[in-house]
């Protein structure tokens, strides 16, 4: 088995995993620093992001908004010192990646252009048409390819953390072309590996989002933080799961139920709906949308398709000249997957799993309990995002927090000695599992689609939009039912090169591992709050569930969930309201 030794070590090459590696070049270019990615990092799913990102740059905004506006969005779940640390940099490291050539657009008079977006009090979103993952990720990489340091594994795939006196010190990767099995060992390892949504049947992410970041460290020890808070996004196709964007909404498209109507206006997106509320009830949070979706089907105003029920975006009346202008990706999204024209027709639209606000527990740094081992992006939980991340906070939220890790973990990695035969030994144990549970087994019955699929079905109908008790304990069931048939899964390619099914196999091993602990946590949680809605505990309770989930698993697969305290610096928790100046409302009480 070939090993190879870097200083640094990053697991994703997405718009987190690049800041961070530029980050780690940067603190000190005599350290060797590797990104190992399952994709080319231009295909990560960075790309895909499409609204914006959001960063303080008008003059009546401010630094104390954007984090009011963060703080109340995630219904009071967010640490807050990460929240104030995120605003002041997000607008630096927006700039910082315009200076690298990412083209923001812009107002006539030259100043940045900005858009609202859900769940904000002013307009503060940086955006690049709607394209604005994709110009930022193309940035990302060619900055990287000036720092002689970094060095990429394009298509490998990470099995597993190797782990020595408390410390990760490396990794064990498949070569996805040749079927190689190999160690790299490093100093620190930072994991950005994104979020986990395929472990549901509708969502925005793609195939690659399986929670694989998430399931590598809690197997290797480090805890998982708030796993319950899952966010559907309340405007993706129905059949593909495609998002198409907030931005659609910002820039004046209305949700239709089957009547017509714009259904919004009757739920609490706000107070008295005056002619401002209705124009902008569109831009509420996601957990709120998507939640009143729930009860337009609930009271038979939705449109029933094979896929399920749906209803509309209505973008017509903007135009087609602001649709090709501003939202050109929106109707290339329609005209493809959807077969209709956004300028002249209604879009079928219906929730579908988005964003994982819990993952990896980290610090302010990217630092998670464990030495040597960081995170950032959607596989982390600072938190900055509690229990409902507000639109176009994630990728400001990747370049910040990346660049933060990049920076902890090269200080940290500039102390240590290399790693010892330990981790080989560890290693050569890690290929002889990956032989002769996968690659040389010939007795396996159970079959990954079979298994993937039932797990999918499982974890939406115990916790989705709505949980409660009855559910998500079947629902837990299930999931060591489905864990317990893994054991039994057969491939039929047993060769090496691009065995995809291999890797699809690891993935749902993967996937259940991160089933289980959403699964686990929503069960321990009996409140509502957020993107987590028990049907059985309606109401917040600040007095029992003011803190962060923390959910172990220990040796023999169980798992055991205990809590650490949210931190509040200046926002005590409130009523979560929408509407011009409520922020301004909410500032004049202070935690001293």
């Amino acid at each position: 088995m070939e090993i190879r030794s870097h200083d640094i070590l990053l697991v994703g090459g997405g718009g987190a995993g690049l800041r961070a590696a530029i980050a780690a070049a940067e603190v000190n270019p005599k350290l060797s620093v590797a990104v190992v990615s399952k994709v080319y990092p231009m295909r990560s799913h960075t790309v895909s992001a499409e609204g914006g990102a959001a960063g303080v740059a008008k003059p009546d905004d401010s630094l104390d908004e954007h984090a009011y506006d963060t703080i109340s969005g995630g219904d009071w779940m967010c640490d807050q010192d990460a929240v104030e640390a995120f605003v002041k940099e997000a607008p630096l490291e927006l700039l910082q990646l315009e200076r690298w050539g990412c083209p923001w657009n812009r107002e006539p008079d030259g100043h940045i252009a900005v858009r609202a977006f859900g769940g904000m009090t002013n307009k503060r979103t940086w955006f690049a048409a709607d394209k604005t993952g994709f110009h930022m990720l193309h940035t990302l990489f060619q900055t990287t390819l000036k720092y002689q340091p970094i060095t990429r594994y394009d298509e490998y795939f990470v099995t597993k953390l190797l782990v020595d006196d408390g410390r990760v010190q490396g990794v064990v990767a498949i070569e996805i072309m040749s079927g190689k099995i190999q160690a790299i060992t490093a100093k620190a390892v930072i994991l950005c590996t994104g979020g986990c949504g395929r472990v549901f049947p509708f969502t925005t992410n793609a195939n690659i989002k399986n929670g694989d970041g998430m399931a590598l460290a809690q197997r290797a020890g480090a805890p998982l933080k708030d796993m319950e808070f899952v966010q559907y996004h309340p405007t993706g196709l129905p059949f593909t799961g495609i998002l198409i964007t907030e931005a659609a909404r910002a820039e004046g498209g209305y949700m239709l139920n089957k009547d017509g109507y714009r259904y919004l206006q009757d739920y609490d997106l706000g107070k008295p709906q005056p002619t401002p509320v209705l124009r902008s009830m569109e831009l509420g949070p996601r957990d709120r949308l998507s939640q009143a979706f729930v009860k337009e089907d609930q009271k038979g105003r939705t449109i029933p398709t094979e896929y399920g029920p749906v209803v509309h975006l209505d973008l017509r009346h903007l135009g087609e000249k602001l649709i090709n202008a501003k939202l050109p990706f929106v109707r290339e999204l329609c005209v493809k997957y959807q077969n209709i024209d956004p300028v002249t027709e209604l879009i079928p639209v219906r929730p579908v799993v988005h964003y994982m606000m819990g993952g990896v527990s980290t610090d302010i740094n990217g630092a998670t309990p464990m030495a040597g081992l960081y995170a950032a992006g959607e596989v982390a939980c600072v938190s900055i995002n509690g229990a409902n991340r507000l639109g176009s906070n994630s990728l400001p939220e990747c370049l910040v927090f990346g660049a933060r890790a990049g920076h902890a973990a090269a200080e940290f990695a500039a102390s240590q000695k290399a790693p010892n035969g330990s981790v080989w030994t560890q290693a050569t144990n890690e290929v002889l599992r990956l032989e002769q549970q996968y690659l040389h087994k010939t007795s396996g019955r159970e079959r990954i689609a079979t298994l993937r699929e039932e797990m999918q079905k499982t974890i939406e109908a115990g916790a989705g939009i709505y949980r409660e008790e009855a559910s998500l304990k079947q629902a837990r069931q299930k999931i060591q039912e489905l864990q317990e048939r893994f054991e039994n899964v057969g491939l039929d390619d047993h060769g090496r090169t691009f065995n995809t099914e291999l890797i699809s196999a690891l993935e749902l091993g993967f996937m259940l591992d991160v089933a289980q602990s959403i699964i686990e946590c929503a069960l321990y949680r009996a409140e509502s709050r957020g993107a987590h809605q028990r049907t059985d505990f309606p109401k917040r309770d600040d007095q029992k569930f003011l803190a962060h989930s923390l959910v172990r698993r220990s040796s023999d697969g169980s798992l055991s969930v205990d809590y650490l305290p949210v931190k509040i610096t200046h926002w005590p928790p409130g009523e979560r309201k929408y509407g011009e100046g409520s922020h301004k409302a909410s500032k004049q009480t202070k935690v001293s």
